[in-house]
């Protein structure tokens, strides 16, 4: 048979408060386990919490980012059940009046359409804390500097039919979270979760299958792979004449396998009711006012602003503004090197290889902006070869020295464009290889002739000890050769 996949999302975003969201506990990661949570946040008796306005601030500044309706009105439940890392027994969230109501994000697809993924809501929440496994033997620590951390969590509509219409709008909403400044978007330390819940119906069935829910999946790439493993296993189930259980599983990564964690639980399994200890949360005009007034350049606008201003190509633009600090680093690069589009090329290239082969942030990177800039500089005058400046980056990465100038005198790297010199070492190459001249002054076919001339360049890079201009000596070969 031939399914369809139907898919939606829902991204749990850690807010980038300094603080829990009812309480003053640091939310600072990396401390030592159970230091950041205090009696508000472990709900010792006689406490009450009190909400951070912060929490409510960045809330609606996503709102507005993603063309959302804002709850003037929204309020807090308990949902009730026992873990040991829910110190309380119950988590305080949304579920009635959450803060943000419908909205929608466009996405660009690989094949240039776009596609709206359409946003039920998006409400408030605090986060538990974290059961540590791998240095127990036999039991389960836990660690309860998370609990009480805020979060949003982001309730799609399910509008995504593969994997990677799924992951192009997670990376969209991880670039808009980021460019808000409202989370770190740091995956590794769970600022992002997503939970994937997938189907599948015959094709073209307007009747939903039963859905699985696949949580906490902390990259794009163990996304994209967890889809990919569960619509294949549901795809074998159904084909056999099976059924899907509605379920929630747990997926590794590592060994591409899933399990079922537990039989998919209804809203009334968690016998949610309204928090007694807060009062409603009304939001006026003014508030939402002031939300607007912080927004950030967003990343369409930003990419539409890099095609203007650095005359940048729909896909480059696409990838340089999608990330924060990638955009910064690249606007850096490109004031200080004076030719964006060469500096998209070296960020794109070298720049990201080796952020990728190293597993670092731009954030982590060991150099900046200005000093990439500074080598696309010496490379669109010609003071390097594009062998050199390789050269030259590693000098920088490395941290061998950080000057560009003062690498290229160091290394010998400067390349030679004296026209003068550059002759005399044609001449020499070419009076040792009378054959090849002959051969190419008799070949007629200006493609052939052209290829030819590359069987000179080698020499003659051997000659000027890599370091003569590649252009220059080209010119002069077919000067020299009557081509």
């Amino acid at each position: 048979m031939q399914w369809d996949i139907v898919i939606g999302l829902e991204i749990h975003v850690q807010l980038a408060t300094r603080t829990k969201i009812f309480s003053g506990s640091s939310t600072a990661y990396g401390a030592e386990p159970n230091t950041q949570a205090n009696a508000v946040d472990l709900a010792m008796p006689g406490t009450l919490p009190v909400p951070n306005e912060n929490a409510f601030r960045y809330a609606v500044m996503f709102g507005l980012a993603v063309n959302a309706e804002i709850g003037r009105r929204s309020m807090f439940e308990r949902k009730n059940y026992f873990y040991p890392d829910l110190p309380k027994g119950y988590q305080t969230t949304q579920l009635e009046q959450p803060i943000v109501g419908p909205g929608y994000v466009d996405v660009d697809l690989a094949n240039r359409e776009t596609k709206r993924v359409r946003i039920h809501h998006a409400h408030l929440e605090e986060d538990a804390g974290k059961s540590l496994h791998e240095d127990y033997h036999g039991m389960s620590g836990i660690d309860l500097n998370r609990a009480g951390t805020p979060l949003i969590e982001v309730v799609t509509e399910p509008d995504m039919n593969s994997a990677e219409e799924a992951v192009a709008f997670a990376r969209k909403l991880h670039s808009i979270v980021t460019s808000l400044g409202i989370c770190d978007g740091d995956m590794s330390q769970g600022s992002m979760r997503f939970d994937v819940n997938i189907s599948l119906k015959p094709k073209g069935s307007d009747e939903l299958g039963t859905r699985t829910e696949t949580k906490n999946l902390n990259s794009f790439r163990f996304m994209e792979q967890a889809i990919a493993h569960e619509v294949e296993r549901q795809m074998d189930i159904l084909e056999d004449g099976g059924r899907i259980i509605q379920e929630t599983r747990l997926y590794n990564g590592d060994r591409d396998e899933s399990r079922s964690m537990r039989t998919k639980e209804e809203a009334n399994d968690y016998r949610y009711f309204p928090c007694p200890d807060l009062l409603p949360v009304v939001i006026d005009d003014d508030f939402i006012e002031d939300a607007r007034s912080r927004l950030p350049e967003l990343p369409d606008a930003r990419k539409a602003r890099f095609k203007e201003q650095y005359g940048l190509n729909d896909y480059d633009a696409g990838l340089l503004s999608g990330d924060a600090k990638l955009a910064a680093f690249f606007e850096e690069a490109a004031a200080h090197g004076k030719d964006a589009k060469l500096a998209a090329n070296w960020i794109q290239g070298e720049f990201s290889a080796r952020l990728k082969a190293e597993e670092k942030s731009v954030a982590e990177s060991p150099i900046t902006g200005a000093q990439l800039g500074d080598l696309v500089v010496r490379i669109a005058d010609n003071t390097v070869s594009s062998a050199g400046a390789k050269k030259v980056f590693e000098a920088l990465w490395t941290g061998e020295n950080d000057n560009v100038d003062a690498i290229i005198d160091a290394k010998g790297l400067k390349q030679v464009s004296d026209t003068g010199a550059l002759e005399a070492m044609v001449d020499e190459v070419l009076a040792g290889m009378p054959d090849q001249v002959a051969q190419y002054q008799n070949e007629e076919d200006p493609k052939k002739r052209k290829k030819m001339l590359g069987g000179f360049m080698g020499p003659l890079m051997k000659a000027s000890k890599g370091q003569g201009n590649p252009k220059l000596f080209n010119e002069i070969l077919v000067k020299k050769l009557g081509g």
